[in-house]
């Protein structure tokens, strides 16, 4: 008999299958980092390269690329801890690598749902996860956000400029709005409530895209006059993957495989659907012909718009309880 056993016996228990580890939460949370991941990479930088100008084209892709790689860096050495460690300041965590293996590989704590439960006690969530799967998953918010940011400056900022805002603005900016409502500072203790990112990312994302457009300076006055993209179908491409992504960027964020994760993804994929019909029909309305622009505008809107509350409200329900005007619904979520 081979003493090199793959599989344990019922008796036994493999050494990197702890108690408290649930392998289907497990699973679906690295699913899920994967599918945000793919939103950036390769997903915004097919959709950056092909929506400007030819001119643009590489520099507008190789922003996205960098953005992906600098943020995972900076990330696991300081901003991890900053965004979800112990508490520095009201609005910031102290920042430590998330590298070693003791850290890694111990039951995650989720210190956004940390709450003084009396005077001198505080509760903290634990998945049923390691606490790699934690710190990749919110590297992979992390870097979108980053990622999104470029989209107001592509086509204006050098990218020697850009390399060097980067790290800069996670480090000052990201980890301040992160750890004020997800890691437990004063925003979530004021109640406040963002369920997948509407503020830690998509806001803070775009007052900061714009702030940075005004102070880089518009375009030239011949490439505002024209804008079109340079590759429509793989435009066509790169939304797609946005989109599909998008159901682990919600499905995610309960940090479980439950029912709020199911409602989440079902929710994010109906509000981007209609999103982008409703914005086609306005297009023929309004000028007469659909535009396959509009339509992918449509979409981000929706997808963004769903974020903050995908996994809290129900699209549809029966015909039955409309007719008597009831509504029930159980919401899976974790007891904070």
């Amino acid at each position: 008999m081979d003493t090199n056993q793959i599989a344990y016996t019922a008796n036994e228990r493999a050494p990197a299958v702890p108690q408290w580890l649930n392998k289907g939460d497990n699973a679906w949370q690295m699913t899920a980092s994967t599918l945000v991941g793919i939103q950036s990479m390769p997903g915004l930088v097919i959709l950056y390269a092909s929506i400007v100008k030819k001119k643009w084209a590489v520099n507008s892709a190789f922003m996205a690329l960098y953005a992906f790689a600098a943020v995972l860096i900076c990330w696991v050495l300081v901003c991890y801890r900053m965004a979800f460690g112990d508490e520095l300041l009201p609005f910031w965590g102290k920042g430590a690598p998330a590298l070693g293996q003791k850290y890694l590989v111990i039951r995650a704590k989720v210190p956004e749902s940390r709450h003084r439960v009396t005077t001198d006690r505080y509760e903290t969530t634990e998945p049923f996860f390691p606490m790699a799967s934690l710190v990749y998953f919110q590297f992979t918010f992390a870097a979108i956000t980053l990622i999104l940011l470029a989209g107001s400056v592509l086509g204006r900022m050098n990218i020697k400029a850009w390399m060097a805002f980067v790290p800069l603005w996670l480090i000052f900016s990201y980890t301040v709005g992160a750890f004020s409502l997800w890691g437990g500072g004063f925003l979530y203790h004021w109640g406040v409530i963002d369920y997948s990112g509407g503020y830690v990312i998509h806001l803070s994302s775009g007052i900061a895209g714009l702030t940075a457009a005004y102070w880089v300076g518009p375009r030239l006055k011949s490439d505002r006059e024209r804008f079109p993209p340079n590759n429509v179908l793989l435009m066509l491409a790169g939304a797609g993957l946005l989109w599909m992504g998008w159901s682990g960027f919600n499905g995610g964020a309960p940090y479980a495989a439950n029912i709020d994760s199911s409602i989440a993804v079902l929710n994010t994929n109906v509000c981007a659907a209609t999103s982008l019909l409703v914005w086609t029909s306005l297009d023929v309305v309004f000028f007469g012909k659909p535009s396959v622009i509009g339509a992918v505008q449509g979409m981000m809107t929706g997808l963004v718009c769903i974020t903050p509350g995908a996994g809290s409200i129900v699209i549809l329900y029966s015909t039955r309880n409309l007719r008597k005007k009831k509504f029930n619904y159980v919401s899976s979520l974790y007891t904070f």
